[in-house]
């Protein structure tokens, strides 16, 4: 009688919140609410310096986290995938447009506005979804992108400015979420793909400022490691937050990301010392409330399945 051969077994990962996924997703947000103190120590720096050095600095270690995973056999296939080269080369103009915006918001004084974008994209991945993906919102859902989208007419109906940063952050990362999802390779590998692209850009712009005399690099010692931690400041905390995404519930992840922006609007008020206009402080209690509508209904769901 022939022996079958033994069965293989997948290792499983729970839906349940572990000790070191909280460790790992709190990191990546506490990191995340504390980038603007980070940026704010470059103004002198302009922003598409500090981009290029983000992507050109991000390289070596995201290389070397995937090396130390044994997964760099990934590259090689994806760079000569046409199809899946695009897609790296979306998500990559995706990913360095809300870096810029962001950056922007720091360095001019509006990181209040920064926050406000990270509290809508939440809301605004939900009506993506519904609309591109064809997911069914439920009535609370429904309210929440509602009040959302009330903060939004209010905030270019009676602001001082335009809230073009806002929408710039909400837009730019609810894309990058969205394309990122139709990228057929890891997180990891993905994020290396995306520097890699970009670092040819990058290099030609930091090469361009050379010759023009007109780089920031090696110009102090304070800025040239500044500008070299760039790439720890950017690839750290989405290297935490993928391994943290693994080990917790959804649901689990998707409160705990209201601690980068709640960091933001704090440092903006108390440490920067900007002022919310009137348009301002009704935009904020509105998408506050449309967030714990959001959340609560996102619990539920998260129970009954």
């Amino acid at each position: 009688m022939r022996t079958p051969p033994p069965a293989t077994t997948k290792p499983v990962i729970a839906n349940e919140d572990t000790p070191r996924g909280l460790i790992f997703a709190l990191s990546a947000y506490v990191l995340w609410g504390f980038l603007p103190l980070y940026l704010k120590a470059l103004t002198h720096v302009p922003v598409l310096e500090v981009i290029a050095h983000r992507v050109i600095w991000s390289v070596p270690i995201a290389g070397i986290v995937l090396i130390a995973m044994g997964r760099t056999g990934d590259i090689g296939p994806a760079l000569r995938n046409p199809r899946m080269l695009i897609m790296a080369c979306v998500t990559a103009v995706l990913v360095s447009i809300n870096w810029g915006v962001y950056i922007f918001a720091i360095v001019t004084d509006r990181a209040a506005d920064g926050a406000l974008g990270y509290y809508i994209n939440p809301l605004f991945s939900m009506f993506l979804g519904a609309v591109l993906l064809g997911e069914r919102m439920t009535r609370p859902q429904l309210v929440a992108v509602g009040l959302a989208a009330l903060a939004v007419v209010i905030l270019f109906l009676d602001a001082s400015r335009p809230p073009w940063i806002p929408l710039g952050l909400t837009v730019s990362w609810g894309l990058y979420a969205y394309f990122k999802k139709s990228l057929p390779v890891g997180p990891n590998q993905g994020f290396l793909l995306e520097v890699l692209i970009l670092s040819v850009p990058a290099l030609a712009f930091l090469g361009w400022l050379s010759l023009q005399g007109q780089s920031s690099f090696l110009l102090d010692g304070t800025t040239t490691l500044l500008l070299i931690g760039c790439g720890l400041i950017t690839a750290v905390p989405l290297l935490f937050y993928a391994n943290g995404a693994k080990l917790t519930k959804l649901s689990t992840i998707a409160i705990l990301q209201y601690l980068t922006p709640t960091m933001i609007l704090a440092q903006a008020v108390f440490v920067f010392g900007e002022e919310l206009d009137r348009a301002r402080m009704i935009a904020f209690p509105l998408i506050w409330a449309a967030l714990l509508i959001y959340t609560v209904s996102l619990v539920r769901g998260m129970r009954k399945a």
